[in-house]
């Protein structure tokens, strides 16, 4: 697991004149990379429960929401400007009921063979994810809350692996 704690950081999107700029990964080998993140949409009990029931008057808030993040993740480098296009051979969308929050907790996980990472399409996805869940549901509870978007793993490239804390998953 590699430590970004050991090791000097640089802005890789800042050049030597203090630019925005693509990357260029045109000599980076082509890898199989992972990213994984996570986050939650806190909510009254109630709402959950409304949402659980599938009695939202929108319709499917959890199906719709699972879709949106599909659709995000495909659409990352279209959103954030210096952020690669990449060909993604996997996007699932995990959304699950937390009725300690209340709430509901959304997970992605994307997936590519390329030479550049999908951290930022995993996170796409699950921001969209809970943005549509807030969307779907806002009209029983402006209230709601979007927290603790983040990323949880990601694997493959020349950094490896790497894990977030589990202290911070709470």
């Amino acid at each position: 697991m590699a430590s970004s704690a050991d090791e000097p950081r640089t802005l890789t999107h800042i050049g030597a004149e203090g630019e925005a700029r693509m990357v260029d990964v045109s000599e980076k080998e082509a890898t199989s990379r992972v990213a994984i993140a996570e986050g939650r949409v806190r909510m009254a009990a109630a709402t959950l429960a409304l949402i659980l029931a599938g009695d939202a008057k929108k319709g499917d808030v959890i199906g719709a929401a699972r879709i949106a993040g599909i659709l995000a993740a495909k659409k990352t480098a279209d959103l954030i400007p210096l952020c690669h296009p990449v060909s993604l051979s996997k996007v699932s969308i995990d959304i699950s009921p937390d009725e300690a929050l209340p709430g509901l907790a959304v997970r992605a996980e994307t997936r590519c063979i390329g030479p550049t990472g999908v951290e930022m399409e995993a996170l796409t996805a699950v921001s969209v994810a809970c943005l549509t869940i807030y969307d779907m549901a806002k009209a029983i509870d402006r209230g709601m809350s979007i927290e603790a978007v983040r990323l949880v793993e990601k694997r493959g490239g020349k950094s490896g692996e790497w894990r977030g804390s589990e202290e911070k998953r709470r």
